[in-house]
């Protein structure tokens, strides 16, 4: 398969845009081009997201996805790929979103991170990655995509910005040297009845591992992860359908619940 070029880079991307705006899915990108190597669709990424910058958006922090083999399973895929949080994605909890602003969505709860010091480089540590984390949450992702029907490869994921959608944050609590993220047990209900359960160690074995793996990715493209940014590190169990009329609230023993209603 031929390269894909600037041209088709950048028209992929606008074609990606045009969909989300427009609520209408479009043929998945490895259906016309089978093979599309990740890196392509990480420049389509950075293409759709600076357009979006331009049209006034800010960064606010990263995602990383298919961290665990639930996800992994439920995807067909076998590595994580990553994504880019806009502010105009962050909602607080308690907040009501409308269905139909999204095409095809489907919510996960995950272990949040907000950064009180920079992470960078290609071999960040454990310890290094717990130090930067100022505070800890809960939070629901609701995750969608672009795509007909979720058939979609990851290579497709990572071009539509890892499919996030949008993401609803809970209240913040220090991060605590005696927090065991790995063994924090998570429980998702869906208007009042428990729907998905898992704990931390589900992504990567820790959550914490989300950041360095993400640091290392990050370093590759001469970026790192900043003080103050959000870091989602990825669900702890697979992925429900969200649908109107619907409730979903995240708990966990050490941590504030968050939730979402959508209408």
């Amino acid at each position: 398969m031929d390269e894909p070029d600037d041209r088709w880079i950048a028209a992929t991307a606008a074609a990606l845009l045009a969909a989300e705006h427009e609520n209408v899915p479009v043929e998945p990108l490895t259906r016309r081009r089978p093979g599309l190597p990740l890196e392509t669709a990480y420049r389509i990424q950075a293409a759709t997201v600076a357009r979006h910058v331009a049209a006034g958006a800010r960064v606010v922090g990263y995602k990383a996805g298919a961290t665990s083999k639930a996800i992994q399973k439920q995807w067909g895929v076998d590595e994580p790929d990553s994504g880019v949080l806009l502010d105009d994605m962050v909602l607080p909890t308690g907040s009501t979103m409308h269905r139909s602003v999204l095409m095809q969505p489907r919510v996960e709860a995950e272990l949040a991170f907000r950064l009180g010091s920079d992470l960078y480089g290609p071999d960040v540590a454990l310890e290094e990655a717990r130090a930067a984390v100022k505070e800890v949450f809960l939070a629901l992702e609701v995750i969608d995509t672009r795509f007909t029907g979720w058939q979609i490869t990851i290579a497709d994921s990572i071009a539509d910005n890892a499919s996030c959608g949008r993401v609803i944050t809970g209240p913040t609590v220090p991060m605590d040297a005696g927090l065991d993220l790995a063994a924090e047990p998570l429980v998702v209900s869906v208007n009042g009845t428990a729907a998905a359960t898992g704990e931390g160690r589900a992504v990567l074995g820790d959550p914490l591992l989300a950041l360095v793996w993400l640091a290392g990715r990050l370093h590759r493209f001469g970026e790192g992860l900043r003080a103050g940014q959000l870091i989602l590190p990825g669900a702890v169990h697979a992925s429900l359908p969200l649908e109107a009329g619907s409730t979903v609230r995240a708990q966990s023993p050490h941590l504030a619940p968050v939730e979402l209603r959508v209408r």
